[in-house]
C-alpha cells in the first residue's frame, strides 16, 4: 500500500506498531506499517522522531516533496548486502557490448510505444499528423541497430522524443496551451501533470530498483554522474509512454482535470517583499489511451535539477526564465494522485512473465528481470511495449 499525505500542517505520530496522520485533536488516517510499501508526504508535514524509527525499522520507502510535488529526498534505506551484485552492475559499465545492447533494446520500447500510442491517437480521431509522427520515429528505430555508438542512440531518443511530442499534443480534445514538452518550469497545464506524473514514476522505479537489490547510480543510457540515479533513468523510459502519457490524456479528455484545476504562480509584488537591511547592519483506468491493448473488456513537478532531473526529460533542454511556472491547485493533486494509484494497479498481461499483473507489479517485475541479465541469467533485456 502507497500512502500520500498532503493536508497541510498535518502530523504523523506513532501510536503503538501504526502511525496516526493528525491535525490538531483530529485523527485523519490510521496507518498500519505491515502494509505499507511507501509513504509520499507533500509540503508541510511534520513526522516525528518515532514515527520516523518506526517507518526506518520496517523498512517503509518514504518520500519527501514540496506541496508542489517537487522532488526534495527520501529516508535512506540500509544498503544492499549483495556486494558481488553490485560489482557486477559496476563491471558492465565497461562492457561496450553489453552496453550498446541495453541502450538499444531500452530505446527500442520506449519508442516503439510512442509510436504506438500515435497511432491510436490517429486511429481514434483521424488525425494524420500523428500518423505522420509515428511513422518518422519508426524510421528511428530502424537506425538503432546500425548504431555503434551510445551518444549515437542517445541523439536517436532525443530525436524520437522532440518528434512524438509534436504528435502527442494532437491527443488532447481541447487546446491547454500544450504545444511541446516544457519542464523547467512547466508553463502549461498539460506540462505539469506530466512533470508530477513523471517524479510518482520515479518513485515507483526506484522503490523497485532497490527491492530488487540492484544499485540505483549505474545506468547505460543515461551516462553515471555524480549524485545522478542513472539506472532509475533507464527503468523508467519504457513505463513513459505506458503509464504517465496515456494517463495524461486521460485526466484531459475525460475532463478530470479543467482549466480552472491550475495556477500560474507569480511573484510577489516589489510593495510586499520586506525592506532591504540597511547597508550597515548585520486521478482513471478506463480510459481510451490507457489500457495495454484494444483488444478485451478495457480494464486494463519536476525532480530538483539534474543529477535527479534529468530522470523526468524527453527533450532538449529550453530556457524558460522569465516564464511563471503552472502548478496544480491542491484538490486537483488529490484528483491525480489517485488516478495515478488506480493505473497501477490496473491489470495487464505481462509477455516475459506471461501472466498478469499489475502496472505496479510490473515495473518491479522489469527491475528484477534486469537483475537477471546484469547476473548473466538472461541473455537480453526485453522492455515492455504498449500494445
Amino acid at each position: 500500500m502507497r500512502i500520500y499525505v498532503t493536508t497541510q500542517g498535518a502530523r504523523i505520530v506513532r501510536e503503538g506498531a501504526h502511525l496516526l496522520v493528525k491535525k490538531g485533536d483530529d485523527i485523519y488516517h490510521t496507518l498500519f506499517v505491515s502494509k505499507l510499501s511507501q509513504v509520499c508526504i507533500f509540503g508541510r508535514v511534520e513526522l516525528t522522531a518515532p514515527a520516523l524509527q518506526l517507518l526506518l525499522r520496517e523498512g517503509v520507502d518514504t518520500v519527501f516533496l514540496r506541496k508542489d510535488g517537487r522532488y526534495l529526498g527520501r529516508l535512506a534505506s540500509p544498503e544492499p548486502k549483495n556486494v558481488f551484485l553490485r560489482k557486477q552492475q559496476f563491471d558492465r559499465l565497461d562492457d561496450e557490448k553489453f552496453t550498446l545492447d541495453v541502450v538499444r533494446r531500452i530505446l527500442y520500447g520506449k519508442m516503439t510505444s510512442q509510436a504506438m500510442l500515435l497511432m491510436r491517437i490517429h486511429r481514434t480521431r483521424q488525425v494524420k499528423e500523428a500518423k505522420i509522427k509515428a511513422r518518422e520515429i519508426r524510421s528511428l528505430i530502424k537506425r538503432l541497430p546500425e548504431t555503434d555508438e551510445v551518444d549515437g542512440l542517445r541523439g536517436l531518443e532525443g530525436r524520437a522524443s522532440a518528434i512524438y511530442f509534436q504528435g502527442l499534443r494532437r491527443g488532447l480534445l481541447r487546446d491547454f496551451g500544450f504545444h511541446r514538452r516544457v519542464r523547467r518550469p512547466p508553463t502549461d497545464p498539460v506540462n505539469a501533470v506530466l512533470s508530477l506524473l513523471y517524479t510518482f514514476l520515479f518513485n515507483r522505479v526506484y522503490s523497485a530498483i532497490r527491492q530488487a537489490n540492484l544499485d540505483p547510480y549505474p545506468g547505460f543510457l543515461h551516462a553515471p554522474d555524480y549524485g545522478r540515479f542513472a539506472l532509475v533513468m533507464d527503468l523508467m523510459e519504457e513505463f513513459r509512454t505506458i503509464v504517465v502519457d496515456t494517463l495524461t490524456l486521460s485526466l484531459f479528455n475525460l475532463k478530470i482535470l479543467r482549466q480552472d484545476d491550475f495556477v500560474t504562480e507569480r511573484p510577489e509584488p516589489a510593495s510586499c517583499l520586506p525592506e532591504p537591511p540597511p547597508a550597515e547592519g548585520p486521478d482513471v483506468v478506463r480510459d481510451r489511451y490507457g489500457v495495454m491493448s484494444e483488444s478485451g473488456d478495457g480494464r486494463a513537478f519536476d525532480l530538483p535539477p539534474q543529477r535527479m532531473e534529468d530522470a523526468i526529460l524527453d527533450e532538449d533542454e529550453e530556457d524558460n526564465r522569465g516564464r511563471l511556472p503552472v502548478k496544480l491547485t491542491s484538490e486537483a493533486m488529490k484528483r491525480v494522485i489517485d488516478n495515478f494509484e488506480r493505473k497501477m494497479t490496473t491489470e495487464i498481461h505481462h509477455p516475459v512473465e506471461d501472466r498478469s499483473m499489475t502496472y505496479g507489479e510490473a515495473v518491479l517485475a522489469q527491475a528484477r528481470l534486469f537483475r537477471q541479465v546484469i547476473e548473466g541469467q538472461r541473455a537480453v533485456y526485453e522492455p515492455l511495449i504498449l500494445k
